[in-house]
Protein backbone atom coordinates (compact mmCIF):
# COMPACT_ATOMS: atom_id res chain seq x y z
CA UNK A 1 0.00 0.00 0.00
CA UNK A 2 1.31 3.32 -0.81
CA UNK A 3 1.78 5.56 2.02
CA UNK A 4 -0.79 8.19 0.63
CA UNK A 5 -3.37 5.73 1.58
CA UNK A 6 -2.50 4.95 4.72
CA UNK A 7 -3.10 8.92 5.16
CA UNK A 8 -6.34 9.62 7.50
CA UNK A 9 -9.03 11.97 6.17
CA UNK A 10 -9.33 13.11 10.19
CA UNK A 11 -7.68 12.31 13.39
CA UNK A 12 -10.27 12.50 16.69
CA UNK A 13 -7.38 12.65 19.55
CA UNK A 14 -7.80 14.16 23.33
CA UNK A 15 -6.80 17.69 23.68
CA UNK A 16 -3.10 18.22 24.94
CA UNK A 17 -3.34 21.87 24.56
CA UNK A 18 -3.38 23.88 27.90
CA UNK A 19 -5.51 26.56 26.21
CA UNK A 20 -6.91 25.11 22.38
CA UNK A 21 -10.12 27.08 21.03
CA UNK A 22 -9.55 25.02 17.69
CA UNK A 23 -11.03 28.17 15.33
CA UNK A 24 -10.35 25.75 12.10
CA UNK A 25 -12.46 22.99 13.81
CA UNK A 26 -15.35 25.30 14.62
CA UNK A 27 -15.55 26.30 11.22
CA UNK A 28 -15.24 23.13 9.62
CA UNK A 29 -18.74 22.09 12.11
CA UNK A 30 -19.69 26.11 11.04
CA UNK A 31 -23.30 24.25 9.72
CA UNK A 32 -24.05 22.30 12.97
CA UNK A 33 -22.95 25.49 15.07
CA UNK A 34 -25.73 27.31 13.00
CA UNK A 35 -28.65 24.72 12.93
CA UNK A 36 -27.92 24.59 17.10
CA UNK A 37 -28.37 28.66 17.02
CA UNK A 38 -31.45 28.06 14.99
CA UNK A 39 -33.22 25.89 16.89
CA UNK A 40 -32.27 27.89 20.24
CA UNK A 41 -34.32 30.55 18.74
CA UNK A 42 -37.14 28.65 17.68
CA UNK A 43 -37.97 26.11 20.02
CA UNK A 44 -37.28 27.91 23.19
CA UNK A 45 -41.10 29.24 23.26
CA UNK A 46 -42.21 26.58 20.80
CA UNK A 47 -46.01 25.56 22.06
CA UNK A 48 -46.12 28.46 24.46
CA UNK A 49 -49.07 30.85 24.30
CA UNK A 50 -47.24 34.08 24.28
CA UNK A 51 -44.28 33.20 22.10
CA UNK A 52 -41.58 35.51 21.50
CA UNK A 53 -43.42 37.81 23.21
CA UNK A 54 -41.73 36.79 26.20
CA UNK A 55 -38.60 38.91 24.94
CA UNK A 56 -40.61 41.75 25.43
CA UNK A 57 -42.69 40.84 28.49
CA UNK A 58 -39.77 39.67 30.64
CA UNK A 59 -37.40 43.11 30.74
CA UNK A 60 -40.67 45.39 30.63
CA UNK A 61 -42.39 43.75 33.97
CA UNK A 62 -39.03 43.32 35.83
CA UNK A 63 -38.47 47.56 35.05
CA UNK A 64 -41.67 48.39 36.43
CA UNK A 65 -41.23 46.04 39.93
CA UNK A 66 -37.65 48.05 40.31
CA UNK A 67 -39.13 51.29 39.35
CA UNK A 68 -41.90 50.83 42.03
CA UNK A 69 -39.72 49.37 44.54
CA UNK A 70 -36.22 50.92 44.50
CA UNK A 71 -37.91 54.43 43.01
CA UNK A 72 -40.79 55.23 44.21
CA UNK A 73 -40.63 53.27 47.33
CA UNK A 74 -37.30 53.18 48.56
CA UNK A 75 -36.94 56.44 46.74
CA UNK A 76 -33.80 55.58 45.13
CA UNK A 77 -32.92 58.68 42.78
CA UNK A 78 -31.93 58.37 39.04
CA UNK A 79 -30.88 61.61 38.44
CA UNK A 80 -32.21 63.25 35.01
CA UNK A 81 -32.74 59.87 33.52
CA UNK A 82 -36.20 58.76 34.02
CA UNK A 83 -36.50 55.73 36.69
CA UNK A 84 -38.04 53.45 34.26
CA UNK A 85 -35.31 53.48 31.44
CA UNK A 86 -32.75 53.74 34.19
CA UNK A 87 -33.98 50.27 35.15
CA UNK A 88 -34.13 48.84 31.48
CA UNK A 89 -30.96 49.87 30.32
CA UNK A 90 -29.44 47.95 33.43
CA UNK A 91 -31.16 44.71 32.98
CA UNK A 92 -30.87 44.42 29.23
CA UNK A 93 -27.13 44.25 29.73
CA UNK A 94 -27.45 41.67 33.13
CA UNK A 95 -29.84 39.26 31.30
CA UNK A 96 -27.60 38.84 28.28
CA UNK A 97 -24.80 38.17 31.01
CA UNK A 98 -27.08 36.12 32.88
CA UNK A 99 -28.90 33.91 29.81
CA UNK A 100 -25.24 33.14 28.68
CA UNK A 101 -24.16 32.06 32.25
CA UNK A 102 -27.16 30.03 33.12
CA UNK A 103 -27.69 28.52 29.43
CA UNK A 104 -24.02 27.32 29.56
CA UNK A 105 -23.59 26.37 33.24
CA UNK A 106 -25.43 23.23 32.44
CA UNK A 107 -23.57 22.33 28.88
CA UNK A 108 -21.95 18.54 30.50
CA UNK A 109 -24.83 17.33 32.13
CA UNK A 110 -27.53 18.90 29.47
CA UNK A 111 -25.79 16.65 26.11
CA UNK A 112 -24.48 14.24 27.94
CA UNK A 113 -26.17 12.21 25.71
CA UNK A 114 -25.31 13.40 22.48
CA UNK A 115 -21.91 13.55 23.63
CA UNK A 116 -21.33 9.92 24.51
CA UNK A 117 -22.58 9.28 20.81
CA UNK A 118 -21.00 11.69 18.47
CA UNK A 119 -18.13 13.90 18.23
CA UNK A 120 -18.15 17.41 17.38
CA UNK A 121 -15.93 20.01 19.25
CA UNK A 122 -17.75 20.40 22.33
CA UNK A 123 -17.47 24.04 22.59
CA UNK A 124 -19.86 24.31 20.15
CA UNK A 125 -22.61 24.12 22.79
CA UNK A 126 -21.30 26.90 24.88
CA UNK A 127 -20.61 28.92 21.99
CA UNK A 128 -24.19 28.39 20.25
CA UNK A 129 -25.50 29.75 23.62
CA UNK A 130 -24.22 32.57 23.61
CA UNK A 131 -24.69 33.88 20.05
CA UNK A 132 -28.04 32.35 19.84
CA UNK A 133 -28.45 35.03 23.28
CA UNK A 134 -27.58 37.68 20.82
CA UNK A 135 -30.79 37.34 19.51
CA UNK A 136 -32.60 37.91 22.42
CA UNK A 137 -30.02 40.82 23.20
CA UNK A 138 -30.62 42.89 19.76
CA UNK A 139 -34.88 42.49 20.67
CA UNK A 140 -34.35 43.49 23.99
CA UNK A 141 -32.02 46.71 22.51
CA UNK A 142 -34.61 47.28 20.63
CA UNK A 143 -37.27 47.97 23.10
CA UNK A 144 -34.95 50.01 24.86
CA UNK A 145 -34.39 52.38 22.13
CA UNK A 146 -37.82 53.08 21.43
CA UNK A 147 -38.43 54.19 25.17
CA UNK A 148 -35.46 56.22 24.74
CA UNK A 149 -36.64 58.06 22.03
CA UNK A 150 -40.33 58.00 23.86
CA UNK A 151 -38.51 60.05 26.97
CA UNK A 152 -36.78 61.84 24.51
CA UNK A 153 -40.00 63.29 22.63
CA UNK A 154 -40.87 63.92 26.22
CA UNK A 155 -38.23 66.26 27.02
CA UNK A 156 -35.94 64.39 28.71
CA UNK A 157 -31.71 65.02 29.19
CA UNK A 158 -30.69 62.18 27.43
CA UNK A 159 -28.29 62.06 25.28
CA UNK A 160 -24.99 59.39 24.23
CA UNK A 161 -21.23 60.35 24.47
CA UNK A 162 -18.84 59.19 22.58
CA UNK A 163 -17.71 56.55 24.06
CA UNK A 164 -20.88 54.87 22.38
CA UNK A 165 -18.15 53.47 20.58
CA UNK A 166 -17.22 50.91 22.95
CA UNK A 167 -20.85 49.35 22.88
CA UNK A 168 -19.41 46.62 21.05
CA UNK A 169 -16.63 45.86 23.57
CA UNK A 170 -18.75 45.49 26.20
CA UNK A 171 -20.89 43.24 24.89
CA UNK A 172 -17.91 41.43 24.63
CA UNK A 173 -17.17 41.55 27.68
CA UNK A 174 -20.66 40.81 28.82
CA UNK A 175 -19.99 37.26 26.22
CA UNK A 176 -16.80 36.47 27.41
CA UNK A 177 -17.42 36.82 31.49
CA UNK A 178 -20.56 35.05 30.81
CA UNK A 179 -18.83 32.36 28.62
CA UNK A 180 -16.24 31.63 31.36
CA UNK A 181 -18.08 31.09 34.38
CA UNK A 182 -20.52 29.00 32.81
CA UNK A 183 -17.86 26.70 31.42
CA UNK A 184 -16.31 26.48 35.00
CA UNK A 185 -19.72 26.06 36.30
CA UNK A 186 -20.87 23.43 33.81
CA UNK A 187 -17.52 21.47 34.39
CA UNK A 188 -18.25 21.54 38.49
CA UNK A 189 -21.34 20.33 38.08
CA UNK A 190 -20.20 16.57 36.48
CA UNK A 191 -19.43 15.95 39.66
CA UNK A 192 -21.50 18.37 42.42
CA UNK A 193 -25.05 18.54 41.24
CA UNK A 194 -26.42 20.68 43.54
CA UNK A 195 -24.42 23.71 41.53
CA UNK A 196 -27.01 23.54 39.38
CA UNK A 197 -29.38 24.96 41.76
CA UNK A 198 -27.21 27.18 42.99
CA UNK A 199 -26.62 28.89 40.22
CA UNK A 200 -30.42 30.75 40.05
CA UNK A 201 -29.81 31.36 43.40
CA UNK A 202 -26.59 32.85 43.15
CA UNK A 203 -27.10 34.82 39.76
CA UNK A 204 -30.12 36.30 41.63
CA UNK A 205 -28.11 37.83 44.79
CA UNK A 206 -25.22 38.15 42.28
CA UNK A 207 -28.07 41.16 40.54
CA UNK A 208 -28.16 43.04 43.83
CA UNK A 209 -24.67 43.51 43.96
CA UNK A 210 -23.90 44.82 40.46
CA UNK A 211 -25.95 47.79 40.49
CA UNK A 212 -28.33 46.55 38.25
CA UNK A 213 -31.34 48.33 40.55
CA UNK A 214 -29.16 51.37 41.59
CA UNK A 215 -26.12 53.74 40.74
CA UNK A 216 -23.24 53.14 42.11
CA UNK A 217 -23.00 56.12 43.96
CA UNK A 218 -25.80 55.64 46.07
CA UNK A 219 -23.96 52.92 47.42
CA UNK A 220 -20.77 55.00 47.98
CA UNK A 221 -23.02 57.39 49.48
CA UNK A 222 -24.79 55.57 52.03
CA UNK A 223 -22.99 52.41 52.50
CA UNK A 224 -19.49 53.60 52.26
CA UNK A 225 -17.91 50.24 54.06
CA UNK A 226 -19.57 48.20 52.11
CA UNK A 227 -19.01 49.73 48.88
CA UNK A 228 -15.91 48.34 47.89
CA UNK A 229 -17.98 45.18 47.55
CA UNK A 230 -20.22 46.51 44.97
CA UNK A 231 -17.02 48.70 43.03
CA UNK A 232 -14.93 45.89 42.65
CA UNK A 233 -17.52 43.83 40.99
CA UNK A 234 -16.63 43.35 37.32
CA UNK A 235 -20.39 43.36 36.36
CA UNK A 236 -20.99 46.54 38.16
CA UNK A 237 -18.33 47.85 36.18
CA UNK A 238 -20.03 46.74 32.45
CA UNK A 239 -23.54 47.46 34.12
CA UNK A 240 -22.81 51.64 35.15
CA UNK A 241 -20.45 51.34 31.53
CA UNK A 242 -23.19 50.43 29.78
CA UNK A 243 -25.80 53.39 31.30
CA UNK A 244 -23.12 56.11 30.85
CA UNK A 245 -22.13 54.92 27.19
CA UNK A 246 -26.56 54.81 26.42
CA UNK A 247 -27.28 57.61 28.96
CA UNK A 248 -24.74 59.65 29.48
CA UNK A 249 -25.29 58.97 33.39
CA UNK A 250 -23.22 56.62 36.08
CA UNK A 251 -19.73 56.04 37.05
CA UNK A 252 -16.68 55.51 33.98
CA UNK A 253 -13.30 55.73 34.41
CA UNK A 254 -10.84 54.01 31.88
CA UNK A 255 -9.16 52.26 34.83
CA UNK A 256 -12.59 50.36 35.71
CA UNK A 257 -13.04 49.46 32.29
CA UNK A 258 -9.31 48.02 31.45
CA UNK A 259 -9.83 46.22 34.86
CA UNK A 260 -13.15 44.77 33.56
CA UNK A 261 -11.97 44.14 30.43
CA UNK A 262 -8.69 42.25 31.88
CA UNK A 263 -11.02 40.07 34.51
CA UNK A 264 -13.54 39.13 31.73
CA UNK A 265 -9.95 37.82 29.34
CA UNK A 266 -9.06 35.98 32.62
CA UNK A 267 -12.49 34.57 33.16
CA UNK A 268 -12.75 33.42 29.81
CA UNK A 269 -9.38 31.69 29.75
CA UNK A 270 -10.02 30.33 32.86
CA UNK A 271 -13.21 29.08 32.62
CA UNK A 272 -11.97 27.23 28.44
CA UNK A 273 -8.98 25.43 30.25
CA UNK A 274 -11.28 23.89 33.07
CA UNK A 275 -13.40 23.06 30.05
CA UNK A 276 -11.16 21.31 27.87
CA UNK A 277 -9.80 19.53 30.95
CA UNK A 278 -13.11 18.48 31.67
CA UNK A 279 -14.13 17.29 28.37
CA UNK A 280 -11.83 14.51 28.43
CA UNK A 281 -13.44 12.43 31.40
CA UNK A 282 -16.24 14.17 31.76
CA UNK A 283 -18.34 11.11 30.25
CA UNK A 284 -17.15 8.79 33.54
CA UNK A 285 -18.53 10.75 35.85
CA UNK A 286 -22.00 12.35 34.39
Amino acid sequence: MSEANNDWLYEITPKRKLIDLNFKEIWRYRDLLVLFVKRDIVTVYKQTILGPLWYFIQPLFTSVIFTLVFNNIADIPTGNVPPFLFNLTGITAWNYFNQCLSGTSNTFTANAGIFGKVYFPRVIMPLKTVISNLFKFGIQLIILIIFYCYYLFQGAELSPNANIALFPVYLLMMALFGLGAGMTISALTTKYRDLTVLVGFATTLLMYISAVPYPLSEVSEKMPDWAWLVKYNPLTQIIEGFRYIMLDTGTFTWAGFLYTLTISVIMFLLGLIIFNRTEKTFIDTV
